[in-house]
């Protein structure tokens, strides 16, 4: 029996990187809004570009069947931002557009997969169009404000907890010390979570700067204890206190924004003890065209910084593995399974109540809505006093304080 609903069409679109648990929660918004209260589901193609180019298909219950399991998204995505979209080589408020076009697929609410960012592009989509919509919580990083918990990072949590459980073999045998570079630009979340579960003998993350001769000495301290190797699980957002301070240093002198500008055209190596650069982890890249030499300066990756840098503090040989996109990718886990499937539900709930701009948050183990001006422009980081940290103290974890 179909129930009474105060909406009648909805637009989905999922925003943002690929995160498993996307089309779990696609999935569960269109079988409970199309059977329990008969709403009109359109698909919008490739985030929040494809409502602006208007690219659209209609979803109905077959469309959405046997997706529960399968990574990625079936209806593409996207990072392009409505009020920041790349049209034609040039960069183009597109707010209206898009707002138009939402008006015109005759939908009474935009319904948003995303991350922080995607809650802020949703927020303001609303606020400056007046149009309806509500939001859902994804990221690996599981830095969205306002839940517990966002969709995607228990199985990237997962991902990583294997990859630091199969680095132990190597680094045993080979008495090395490998750095584990797994994804986190601004909450270490994923890192601490996953160093504690992988047993990581270091954990540094962005909300904790590190000092190096610490981690160093705590290394060095294990292998005159007879422990011949050593994990580092590093966010890739965080940072070490010098380079933080080496940052307001340059703000103040107003230093060159980025190292990876082109320098000119010089005669040998010798000529780059000329450049104003603290040439903090910087290589130097040369290329040859016909009798031309130029040089560039490029930063190195993080990762492979912290492994040289430690290699030469503690003597002791050092490796990198950089998860990368492989965190994102493959099939979902149960718990994320459930969770989409839950907050899935509880959106056509919501849908069918008429309750509009709102996240749809994971709240001491219930699905609720939080208003959404609440979320956007927020972002959920690790607390110094967080459990996780206090138990990674306790069990003697490095974390570079």
């Amino acid at each position: 029996m179909v129930r009474n609903s105060k909406t009648r069409c909805i637009g989905i679109l999922t925003s943002g990187g690929d995160c498993p648990g996307l089309n779990a929660a696609v999935r569960a918004i269109a079988k409970t809004v199309i059977k329990a209260y008969g709403i009109r589901v359109i698909g919008i193609l490739d985030g929040f570009r494809g409502l602006v180019e208007n690219r659209t298909v209609h979803l109905e219950n077959k469309d959405v069947s046997g997706i529960l399991t399968l990574g990625g998204t079936i209806l593409g995505t996207s990072r392009d931002k409505p009020h920041k979209m790349p049209m034609g080589g040039k960069t183009i408020d597109m707010s209206d557009v898009a707002v138009a076009n939402a008006k015109n697929l005759h939908i009474d609410c935009l319904v948003c997969l995303g991350g922080g960012g995607t809650q802020k592009n949703a927020y303001r989509l609303h606020k400056q169009g007046g149009i309806n919509v509500l939001t859902l919580p994804k990221t690996i990083d599981n830095d969205v404000y306002g839940t517990d918990v966002s969709f995607g990072y228990d199985t990237g949590l997962q991902i990583a907890t294997e990859a630091i459980d199969r680095l132990h073999t190597t680094a045993t045998s080979h008495h090395r010390i490998i750095v584990c570079e797994v994804m986190g630009h601004s909450a270490g979340w994923l890192a601490l979570g996953a160093g504690l579960a992988g047993g990581a003998d270091v954990i540094l993350i962005p909300e904790l700067p590190y000092d190096l001769n610490i981690v160093a000495e705590y290394l060095l301290e294990r292998r005159r204890s007879g422990r011949r190797f050593s994990i580092v699980a590093l966010a890739e957002g965080a940072e070490s206190q010098e380079d933080i301070k080496s940052r307001q240093k340059k703000k103040i002198k107003k230093k060159r924004s980025s190292v990876n500008t082109r320098i000119k055209s010089i005669s040998s190596l010798k000529d780059l003890d000329k450049i104003d650069d603290d040439q903090n982890g910087t290589l130097v890249v040369r290329e040859i065209q016909g009798e031309e030499r130029t040089y560039h300066l490029v930063q190195e990756p993080k990762a492979s910084r912290v492994a040289r840098q430690l290699q030469e503090l503690t003597g002791t040989e050092a490796r990198v593995t950089s998860l990368g996109h492989v965190q994102r990718g493959g099939v979902p886990s149960a718990f994320d399974r459930l969770l989409c499937t839950r907050l899935g539900a509880k959106t056509g709930e919501l849908l069918a109540e008429g309750v509009y701009n709102v996240m749809v948050a994971y709240r001491g183990g219930v699905c609720v809505p939080v208003p959404l001006e609440d979320v956007a422009g927020k972002r959920n980081t690790v607390p110094a006093n967080h459990p996780m940290i206090e138990a990674a103290r306790l069990v003697g974890t490095c974390l570079g304080v």
